[in-house]
């Protein structure tokens, strides 16, 4: 049985980005005019948390409160396709924050609705999806969804792991949650030091209180450029160092929590220690800083990169692919997939996606969960969890993506990727594929590879227990 979706519960926002150039003062004012020549709007708050999570999850339902105005619709439009939208009815305006942007920099952000969830019954499709979550994600904006009495209820009696991602003008966590994710500032108004010192020392301390006060399993406080410090209750905490970004002073780092939110609620739904999911998820929001932030939301064509062949810089656009897809696809180039456990990765694993990688302008790999691969395998696999598997096959260079899924075939995450080539190893017959119906139903065509012989991983595994 596969698990349940991702969970996102929280606020959502119109987030909207008003780019330009700026070459002068304003005559009645010492202000800069920036004659804007680009409007970018993306969901903000949960919605955001949401659509970043659909990157990497195949299945994300996102609950949140919108209201009926131009600004709700609009969310409503960007969420189609990427996530299944449950939505509380709200009061008000739909909460917009603008951002006028010059030169890679903000000028200035103007915040407008105050749009806040109404209390109202929730419906049972809302309280079915809650009973069958595989992970429940709070993304907390402080505009009433988390303080939603019956939603807390559910959230609170749900069997699933629950991130809490606060906000200092916020609902608290429900008790014993998995995770909580405070930054660094947060973690200090919710400790009671809203003008406390800041620095890792404080940072471990608070966390450590707020260990105890909420009966979490662990408490991440995000740090920034230094990464995130968890507390499990005990005296050392466990520090998980950010990568340097080249041109720190350029970022734009407007989603990274977000991005950590979400990545860890991934995790944990992949049955991630937290340790782990702390780990992942600070890699994950640094390399989305690093690759623009929310910019990267919004790219049609993919980074070039002289020395990759084809030009197509494998991962760059976003970390499941889906924006490098996009382009490859309308720039009329050919998508590539295959897919497989890659367990213990051999010379066979490496020959068929070399020779996959040529066929086209992009490779996506599909990889089996950790869960698909034991209902696949049996008990003992896979020997690698899905976290390192995925990160190794990043690393080759004719991988350009790796997304994961749960299911026992990859035929729902194959009706969104669409490829126009299903790349398998000869060893497999062409009845064997229950994903050649809906490839070739998409337009798309089952190829076979040479595949090579004595190569397999349950080879590898006998023989290192026989070695044992």
């Amino acid at each position: 049985m596969s698990q349940g979706p991702l969970v996102v519960v929280g606020d959502s926002l119109l987030d909207v980005d008003l780019e330009g150039d700026s070459h002068r003062l304003s005559p009645d004012a010492p202000v800069p005019v920036v004659d804007c020549s680009r409007e970018r709007p993306r969901p903000g708050g949960a919605g955001l948390a949401a659509m970043l999570a659909a990157r990497n999850q195949q299945e994300v339902v996102l609950l949140t409160a919108l209201c009926d105005d131009d600004a709700g619709t609009w969310v409503r439009r960007l969420l189609d396709g990427h996530v299944e939208v449950l939505t509380l009815p709200a009061d008000g305006a739909t909460p917009r924050k603008i951002r006028v942007r010059s030169d890679d920099q903000s000028i200035v952000r103007l915040d407008m609705g105050g749009g806040r969830a109404r209390e109202a019954p929730l419906g049972e499709r809302i309280r079915a999806v809650l009973r069958g979550a595989g992970t429940i994600l709070v993304s907390d904006y402080g505009r009433g969804v988390a303080d939603h009495p019956e939603l807390r209820r559910a959230v609170q009696d749900s069997r699933a792991p629950v991130l809490w991602d606060p906000h200092r003008k916020g609902a608290l966590p429900v008790h014993g949650a998995r995770l909580v994710t405070p930054n660094e500032r947060e973690a200090a108004a919710l400790a009671g030091e809203p003008d406390g010192p800041d620095g890792l020392t404080a940072a471990a301390r608070r966390a450590h209180h707020l260990v105890r006060g909420w009966r979490a399993a662990g408490v991440s406080v995000t740090l920034g450029e230094l990464g995130a410090l968890l507390s499990v209750g005990e005296d050392t905490p466990f520090l998980a160092p950010a990568n340097r970004i080249p041109d720190a002073r350029r970022v734009d780092s407007c989603g990274a929590g977000d991005c950590f939110a979400a990545t860890a609620a991934a995790a944990l739904r992949q049955g991630g220690l937290l340790r782990e999911a702390v780990g992942t998820a600070v890699d994950a929001a640094t390399q989305f800083v690093a690759d623009g932030g929310p910019a990267s939301l919004h790219r049609h064509v993919a980074h070039r990169d002289p020395g990759h062949r084809d030009g197509y810089a494998a991962g760059r656009v976003d970390s499941s692919g889906w924006g490098m897809v996009d382009a490859v696809r309308a720039s009329g180039g050919t998508v590539v997939a295959t897919g497989g456990c890659f367990d213990l990765l051999h010379a066979g694993h490496v020959g068929l996606l070399q020779r996959a990688r040529s066929l086209g302008d992009c490779l996506v790999v599909c990889l089996n969960s950790d869960a698909s691969v034991r209902r696949l395998k049996g008990p003992g696999r896979p020997i690698v969890p899905a976290a390192d598997r995925a990160r190794v096959l990043q690393a080759l260079e004719p991988v350009d993506a790796v997304t994961v899924f749960d299911q026992d075939t990859p035929v729902h995450l194959l009706r969104r990727l669409r490829p126009d080539l299903w790349v398998k190893g000869g060893d497999y017959a062409g009845s064997d594929l229950p994903e050649a119906e809906v490839v070739g139903r998409l337009g798309g065509q089952v190829v076979l590879l040479p595949y090579l012989s004595g190569r397999s991983t349950s080879r590898l595994v006998s023989a290192a227990r026989e070695i044992g």
